[in-house]
């Protein structure tokens, strides 16, 4: 990236948030545009791709609190993408040179102390967020590969306990056939264009120089003399691995979990990038979750429910539990058995939560019959739905 584009390049519209956003709406803005034009969801098409990589790159800069504010302190020295000159020379103009603000000395010239009013120039804030310099023969820097989102699908069970499942990865990395070098030979030359810097500055003494990737070596600083035929000559291709990643015990559905280190390989030497995976969970035919508890739902029969006792509850993957109800539980009660939920962070578990539901049977044998007829009869005088009508009738 130039300091051109850097100036010019409006991170907060790229990502659709504004500029008062908190951490988290810009969170919220990435995950939704990078799942939406990530190229494994958009095979061959380029814009998606284009598209994914700007919006990597915004949340590059204002997903990091400290290159955020250096953005939004250059873009308000420069007018919000745009020089503005002032009064102050000859026709109502001024000339100069970034040099002066990118940190001092050009072509032998000498700063004096404090000349400008920026103290150690605007090479302090462009420097630190780009990881390199800016002045014409400084070498080119180490770049940090791409981060990765990917996506994994657990079944409940393996969500609530923890596990390790194998993940396959497409992303950019240094050509095998070449080594990295873009040249069949492994013996690229340094470009003439940018000598080796992989930069070039557009604009000269009395006017604004910029810098920008050099088009000669597309900021490689290195051309192949003889391109390397998997690669073609860019020193990159696409590479396919497997690895093992520790999904944590407790996940819930739609969590990412970020994995340092494990993204695209980095260039020139670079750290690699991030992974970020993105959890799905399936569904149980018994249990559900809600937090870091379990749910159940478990019949009783209406003379338990009534007369109360003892009721023997299933749990995930271990022994069953047992336990009381009291005399004239109502259908619908939720009880608790602790400790048998879901691991949480601290590694404590949550809790399961049993809901009672009384349970009609459907056929009645003759002797069940009569009991109830009898039961009937026996509570002919009880109307439960009196508080009903009456509160109706009072309303």
């Amino acid at each position: 990236m130039s300091t051109k584009d850097f100036v010019e390049k409006d991170y907060y519209k790229v990502l659709g948030v504004p500029k008062d956003a908190t951490e988290a709406e810009i969170k919220k803005a990435y995950r939704k545009l990078a799942r939406e034009f990530h190229p494994d969801a958009n095979k061959g098409d380029t814009k998606a791709e284009e598209r994914f990589k700007e919006v990597s790159e915004a949340n590059d800069i204002l997903g990091d609190p400290k290159r955020r504010k250096e953005y939004d302190e250059a873009r308000a020295l420069f007018g919000n993408g745009g020089f503005r000159p002032g009064p102050g020379a000859a026709g109502g103009s001024f000339n100069f040179d970034l040099g002066d603000l990118f940190g001092g000395a050009q072509g032998g010239g000498q700063q004096a102390p404090g000349a400008g009013g920026f103290g150690g120039g605007l090479g302090d804030v462009f420097g630190g967020l780009f990881n390199r310099g800016t002045a014409t023969g400084t070498r080119v820097q180490p770049r940090r590969g791409q981060d990765i989102e990917s996506e994994v699908t657990l079944s409940f069970t393996e969500a609530v306990d923890g596990a390790t499942v194998p993940l396959r990865m497409s992303s950019s990395a240094p050509c095998k056939a070449c080594s990295g070098t873009g040249d069949k030979n492994g013996t690229p030359r340094v470009c003439p264009t940018c000598v080796g810097t992989g930069q070039v500055s557009r604009g000269g003494s009395g006017s604004f120089s910029l810098t920008d990737p050099c088009v000669d070596c597309k900021g490689r600083g290195l051309i192949a003399q003889d391109p390397c035929e998997v690669c073609k000559g860019s020193g990159r291709a696409r590479s396919s691995r497997t690895m093992q990643v520790r999904v944590p015990a407790g996940v819930s559905d739609g969590q990412r979990i970020r994995l340092r280190g494990k993204g695209a390989p980095g260039e020139r030497g670079g750290p690699a990038g991030d992974l970020y995976v993105v959890v799905h969970v399936g569904t149980h035919p018994v249990f559900g979750r809600r937090g870091d508890n379990l749910t159940v739902t478990v019949p009783v029969s209406y003379t338990e429910a009534v007369l109360g006792g003892e009721v023997k509850v299933p749990t995930l993957g271990g022994p069953p539990v047992t336990l009381k109800l009291p005399p004239g539980t109502p259908n619908g009660r939720t009880m608790r058995a602790r400790g048998k939920g879901a691991v949480r962070k601290d590694g404590t578990r949550g809790d399961l939560l049993v809901t009672v539901e009384v349970a009609v049977p459907e056929d009645l044998s003759d002797k069940a019959k009569e009991a109830l007829e009898a039961y009937r009869e026996a509570t002919a005088d009880e109307d439960p739905r009196a508080e009903l009508f009456q509160a109706a009738k009072g309303a």
